[in-house]
């Protein structure tokens, strides 16, 4: 079991990646402030599935699994680049009206789907936990597979209290916020995800 202290510095160390907003917290603040908290939550729920599966190969043999998926990955990166350009033109064509009627309606998969693509939209973040993890797992402790996946389920803590605390308070903003700044909001996380989704495209591999 790491020290009290290394557990401690590794969760402020994961609170300041989190709250740095990227193209995860983009779409949930989006998802949130268009269709209500619920959506933004469910999102948060997708980005978890996609958090918990890296952890679980990063655990169990990152090389390993970049060595002979290593063409799977680029693939995914330029699908990925593609769905959040797609995304962030939906948001700008988007009139900027709340979707009240159908809140409740829309089922819940459809965010869940969406925020576990999202989160693996950019594989690089895969190469980024194996990078930033074993900055921790302490060798001399042994069973480095077990810390890994201790670690992996902090971050995922602190990441669904960072997301889960962007959706509640955007859900809460977007019922008092007036149809043109709703709209306004829309068109900067649209641009923010089409240049995400370009930079993602042409990045080297």
């Amino acid at each position: 079991m790491p020290d009290l202290a290394v557990l401690l510095s590794y969760a402020a160390a994961s609170f300041l990646i989190v709250v740095v907003p990227g193209p995860t917290v983009t779409v949930i603040i989006a998802n949130s402030i268009k269709h209500g908290m619920r959506a933004g939550l469910l999102n948060v729920l997708g980005t978890q599935i996609g958090l918990f599966t890296m952890m679980m190969i990063l655990a169990f043999g990152l090389s390993a699994v970049v060595n002979v998926m290593g063409n799977f990955f680029e693939i995914l990166r330029l699908l990925g680049a593609a769905y959040l350009i797609w995304l962030g033109i939906k948001l700008w064509r988007s009139d900027g009206s709340l979707d009240m009627g159908t809140r409740a309606a829309r089922p819940g998969g459809s965010f869940v789907l969406q925020g576990l693509i999202v989160i693996w939209s950019n594989p690089k973040a895969l190469l980024f936990f194996g990078a930033f993890i074993p900055q921790f797992v302490d060798p001399s402790l042994g069973a480095p597979a077990l810390q890994t996946v201790l670690f992996g389920l902090i971050f995922m803590a602190v990441a669904a209290l960072g997301d889960g605390l962007y959706a509640v308070l955007a859900g809460g903003a977007g019922a008092r916020l007036s149809k043109s700044r709703i709209r306004l909001t829309e068109r900067i996380s649209g641009t923010f995800l089409i240049g995400g989704g370009l930079w993602l495209a042409f990045a080297r591999r």
